[in-house]
């Protein structure tokens, strides 16, 4: 991975990282649920969980899988250590004879789902864990944390990298959400298709390449404008960014250039009517004779600021606070629920689906599989979901691809391939997909063998 200084920096290696347990990110009732269904002699019944969004958020055509990565590291890590066991049993949230149980805790059980980065729809099984019901059930919180926040960054950044046409975008949102939720926005954002983040973190422990120069502060601790973009150009060259629109951008524009020479690399606009001033720099620059000298603006951006900057001469956009919290839907509503259990304890004992009945929040039972089935031009036009074998057609693709087998993590992979998936996916969707305005998902969901839910 290459970091905006253009030297090669490796992501951590997770596999070989020492990280706490991840037990408690969970809620009590998973721990109460296992404990009852020890009591009962059912909790090693084999279960099937999906994870699935009943819709999408208003107005959006698609949803981005985003988080597969983060999950399987924190399935990992879920064991029971000692200090976790004595909080347990000290407050009284499981018993003894729980706590000897989760003592020896280790998902064994397989996972499926669709590889990071693939487009998804209502009704989508975007995750399918398979194992006894006490190993699978006490993953769902942590699953739908990790998902419900990856996949809302992702599926917003992928909106706004379809607005900028091609022009590079910036997370910058570190200062607008919680600290470690800013490392897993960047790593969402990243998949989606964003350049580069303003956060060290997500460089340091995902490959994210990171960039950055300086804010009205540095300016404002100088004596003047002049020299503050004099302290700049010195440590960080003339191919820097420097930040016009402290005081007064035309007098600022000037300076750089004077400074720096046509060969400056990019000014930043972060105030104003940015449409207009970046046409007025953009005539200013060339006059000066910096015609290769950049300009990015940041400020509050969303999707729709960045569509309505378009024909305006930019050449880069900074996004903080509409990405990391969502451009509005901060979650993407995915829930976790059991469609298939067993009859009995025993490995051959027949599988039964089960389904939710309530008003307003019914399930399919059933373990699922998915199709994306595509046309002659290589343009999906449907997601076939079926309690059955699938039967693809030859341009189609089976989505579900494997995670966990037998308990070990066989999902992992490098971010290029999830951003690159994702790229792939979105120039199969419909021309639809794109449209910024309210309507319906890109491709409908279509089940089979038993019908559409009612």
């Amino acid at each position: 991975m290459v970091h905006a200084a253009g030297r090669r920096v490796p992501p951590v290696d997770l596999e070989n990282d020492p990280r706490e347990s991840t037990a408690l990110l969970t809620d009590r009732y998973e721990l109460t649920m296992l404990q009852a269904a020890l009591r009962s002699g059912t909790a090693e019944r084999r279960a099937v969980f999906e994870v699935f969004a009943r819709h999408l958020p208003a107005g959006r055509r698609y949803g981005v899988v985003a988080g597969t990565g983060r999950l399987l590291d924190a399935i990992e890590s879920f064991a029971f250590d000692g200090a976790v066991l004595e909080y347990l049993t000290a407050n009284g949230v499981v018993d003894e004879p729980t706590a000897e149980w989760l003592e020896k805790y280790r998902f064994s059980g397989n996972i499926w789902g669709y590889p990071e980065g693939e487009c998804y729809f209502p009704e989508s099984p975007i995750l399918v864990v398979e194992g006894t019901f006490a190993e699978a059930v006490l993953l769902e919180t942590v699953a739908l944390s990790i998902l419900n926040h990856d996949c809302a960054i992702a599926s917003a950044a992928s909106r706004m990298v379809r607005a900028a046409h091609g022009r590079p975008l910036i997370e910058m949102g570190s200062r607008r959400t919680h600290e470690r939720a800013a490392v897993a926005a960047a790593r969402a954002a990243y998949v989606a298709g964003f350049t580069t983040t303003s956060n060290l973190e997500a460089g340091r422990r995902y490959g994210v390449p990171t960039a950055g120069t300086s804010a009205h502060a540095f300016t404002l601790l100088h004596d003047s404008e002049r020299h503050a973009f004099e302290a700049q150009l010195a440590s960080m060259g003339e191919s820097t960014t420097l930040l016009v629109d402290t005081y007064d951008v035309e007098r600022a524009v000037r300076t750089a250039v004077e400074l720096a020479g046509p060969g400056l690399g990019a000014v930043r606009i972060d105030s104003g009517d940015l449409g207009a001033v970046a046409g007025l720099v953009r005539e200013q620059l060339d006059s000066l004779g910096a015609h290769d000298t950049r300009i990015v603006v940041t400020g509050d951006l969303d999707e729709y600021g960045i569509a309505a900057l378009g024909a305006s001469p930019v050449d880069g956009y900074g996004v903080g606070t509409s990405l990391v919290t969502g451009s509005g839907a901060p979650t993407a509503s995915l829930v976790y629920k059991l469609v298939a259990r067993a009859d009995g304890p025993d490995d051959g004992a027949p599988m039964r689906p089960v389904a939710k009945r309530s008003t307003g929040k019914p399930t399919r039972g059933g373990r699922k599989a998915a199709v994306r089935c595509v046309d002659a031009r290589g343009t999906a036009y449907a997601e076939t979901v079926t309690t059955g074998e699938p039967t693809p057609g030859p341009r189609d693709r089976v989505l579900h691809v494997p995670l966990v087998r037998d308990g070990e993590i066989v999902g992992r992979e490098d971010l290029a391939e999830a951003r690159e998936r994702h790229r792939r996916s979105v120039d199969e969707l419909p021309a639809t997909a794109l449209q910024l305005s309210r309507g319906e998902p890109a491709v409908p969901t279509e089940f089979v063998n038993g019908g559409p839910r009612r």
